[in-house]
């Protein structure tokens, strides 16, 4: 009888806990991102390169694809500092559980990975992606994007979980968790990796 009224009052710890957590790690992250227009850059990239791709005269495309140079430089510029300025949060808050589900206390196990050194992945892989020579815009376009994509990605974890990042990312632009890891540079893909698994 006593472990029937044990159980819901322990899940709904948890589930405050859980919630606690996860309002602390946003606004950590909103601190950080307020002042850049990274979302705001990223949202101005996905729909630019469609536009571009989209385009049937050779000149027109290559005005747009004029135009979004100044938005990729600006975003390669915020997300640099981004993982610049996020490098001085106290290490307790930057431990990301590897589980793929929420579980209390969770980051501080042995499989957690350092959101700080995500963050410095990913601005690394965007800026090489950005600073390509030689690809295609189509390719290229495709790479920066992947690369702002994973970089979504890794916030929503640090926030929640990497199953809700997962969800979101397959609801929000049908593309799934390996299939993102797989789009991204090479160099990119092989220091996540090596951070995450």
């Amino acid at each position: 009888m006593d472990f029937l009224l044990l159980l819901p009052l322990t899940l709904v710890a948890l589930w405050i806990t859980r919630g606690r957590q996860q309002q602390r790690r946003i606004a950590i992250l909103a601190r950080y991102l307020h002042g850049h227009d990274i979302e705001k850059h990223i949202e101005t990239l996905s729909q630019g390169y469609s536009r571009a791709l989209g385009e049937s005269d050779p000149t027109r495309g290559e005005q747009v694809w004029g135009v979004l140079r100044g938005t990729e430089d600006a975003l390669s510029r915020q997300v640099s500092k981004l993982a610049e300025d996020f490098a001085g949060v106290e290490p307790t808050a930057t431990r990301v559980s590897k589980f793929p589900i929420w579980l209390p206390g969770s980051p501080a196990f042995d499989r957690s990975f350092d959101m700080r050194e995500a963050l410095r992945v990913h601005a690394r892989g965007i800026c090489r992606a950005i600073e390509q020579q030689g690809a295609s815009p189509k390719d290229r376009a495709f790479a920066i994007l992947a690369e702002m994509l994973l970089m979504q990605h890794t916030c929503h974890w640090y926030c929640r979980s990497k199953s809700v990042a997962s969800a979101r990312m397959l609801a929000s632009h049908q593309t799934s968790y390996e299939q993102l890891v797989a789009s991204v540079l090479p160099q990119t893909r092989q220091e996540y990796l090596e951070l995450v698994t």
